[in-house]
């Protein structure tokens, strides 16, 4: 999704999608395994957001980059789609790697410049994710009001572990979604 306008915000997104992404990848170091699974797909869409987000006057990707990045993150839905049935958490997934492969998709049928759909407003589509993502960036944001140390057990867990880093870390691309989304 390149960011259209100014160059500063859409490098604002890179370097929080980045980052967030870096952060993902340590967090796979973490003895629990559903850790490890978790910050693995979180890692892919912080850096796939990255990459989407650069923006155009700098780097207009190839016309045949947006169909590999649809194939990629259908592949990446169909894994959470596989997995939300054990988990509710990979519902987040499922919708995330689909807004993915939707934005892909869009840029793809309209590269460099802002995608129309033949009328006034926002697409149905964009407006149901959109309305997902700004709920769940404000959900997200009332779940990182401070908890306890003790309740939090922060004396035993290692950094990649903690909860509450793993929630600001979903925060973050929960925000960055919201961002690419409103460039459709």
């Amino acid at each position: 999704m390149h960011v259209h306008g100014p160059a500063s915000p859409g490098w604002l997104l890179v370097a929080l999608c980045a980052a967030t992404g870096a952060y993902c990848l340590l967090r796979m170091r973490s003895p629990v395994e559903e850790q490890r699974r978790a910050a693995g797909g979180e890692a892919l869409m912080g850096f796939g957001m990255a990459a989407m987000a650069v923006p155009a006057a700098v780097f207009a990707p190839p016309s045949w980059a947006w169909p590999v990045y649809a194939a990629l993150f259908s592949a990446a839905a169909l894994r959470a789609l596989w997995t939300a049935r054990r988990s509710p958490h990979h519902v987040h997934h499922l919708l995330g790697t689909a807004a993915m492969v939707y934005m892909a998709l869009v840029m793809a049928a309209s590269p460099g410049h802002h995608h129309e759909h033949g009328g006034s407003g926002v697409p149905l589509v964009t407006g149901a994710l959109l309305l997902y993502f700004v709920g769940y960036v404000l959900v997200s944001g009332v779940r990182l009001v401070p908890v306890s140390a003790t309740a939090a057990g922060t004396g035993s867990v290692g950094w990649g572990d903690r909860p509450e880093l793993a929630r600001a870390c979903r925060l973050s691309m929960g925000i960055g979604m919201v961002a690419m989304l409103l460039t459709l």
